[in-house]
């Protein structure tokens, strides 16, 4: 195992130093975004490469992993193609001072880069532990709960991008659809399809220890960079407030009142 993480740690610290220097270029630190899910397919890449048997259920979580990030990246970028550099890092950019450089290469880029593994680790467990063979309940089961996350996911993420360009008014808030029933119907889907692969895990050997991934995504999105951070952006819109009264923040479930 050591020697597999090893050879990932070298090749992700290579693509996200090669990151930053094309981010000093453009001026640009929200690629980092947009490498997120392109850096986990790496990490699966690297895994599959260095797999001492060919195992079924490797390929399965490699494609579910690709499905994901493929979908995820090509969105950010399409996303970021329309707009400025995200307000996050220009905030940075303005209170780091001279040291931003030096800080957007650790706190950003290398720290990317170790979540990257963390969140990628069954991939890297698979290319050591899986053997020939498949369990049909759990690669199924898990399957179907990727499935359901990667639907609210994507049809999330479609509805919110047609209700921004729809030009709402200002301070309008989406509240249908999917939105209805959780005010993050697509970070929701995101730890779901996590945990749907965990599910999958648990047909390898030690697969249990796998559950670093989706504990990992689920701390970010729902304690970090994903659910606080966005909401903290409509603190004191009323439009908001009452949404938050009567819906969940993250599983879904009818309104409220």
């Amino acid at each position: 195992m050591i020697p597999v993480i090893c050879t990932t740690l070298g090749v992700i610290g290579i693509f996200v130093t090669l990151l930053f220097f094309l981010s000093t270029v453009i001026k640009r630190n929200d690629i980092a975004d947009i490498a997120w899910g392109a850096g986990i397919i790496m990490v699966g890449l690297v895994g599959y490469a260095l797999r001492s048997v060919h195992a079924t259920t490797t390929s399965i979580v490699l494609l579910l992993v690709v499905a994901w990030g493929v979908r995820l990246t090509l969105r950010i970028f399409v996303r970021n193609l329309k707009k400025e550099e995200d307000a996050r890092y220009r905030v940075w950019r303005e209170t780091w001072g001279k040291w931003f450089y030096l800080r957007s290469y650790f706190q950003v880029y290398l720290l990317q880069g170790l979540l990257m593994i963390i969140v990628g680790y069954p991939l890297l467990h698979l290319s050591v532990f899986a053997r020939p063979g498949i369990s049909l309940p759990f690669v199924f089961g898990g399957s179907l709960v990727w499935a359901l996350g990667f639907f609210f996911e994507g049809v999330g993420d479609c509805q919110l991008d047609a209700f921004i360009a729809s030009k709402p008014p200002q301070g309008a808030v989406l509240k249908t659809d999917l939105w209805r029933y959780t005010r993050h119907p697509n970070y929701f889907g995101e730890v779901t399809q996590w945990w749907g692969i965990f599910i999958i895990m648990l047909s390898i050997p030690y697969g249990v220890f796998a559950i670093i991934s989706p504990l990992m995504i689920t701390f970010l999105i729902l304690k970090v960079s994903g659910i606080p951070m966005l909401e903290k952006r409509f603190e004191g819109n009323p439009n908001f407030e009452v949404y938050k009264k009567t819906t969940n923040a993250f599983f879904p479930w009818f309104p409220r009142g």
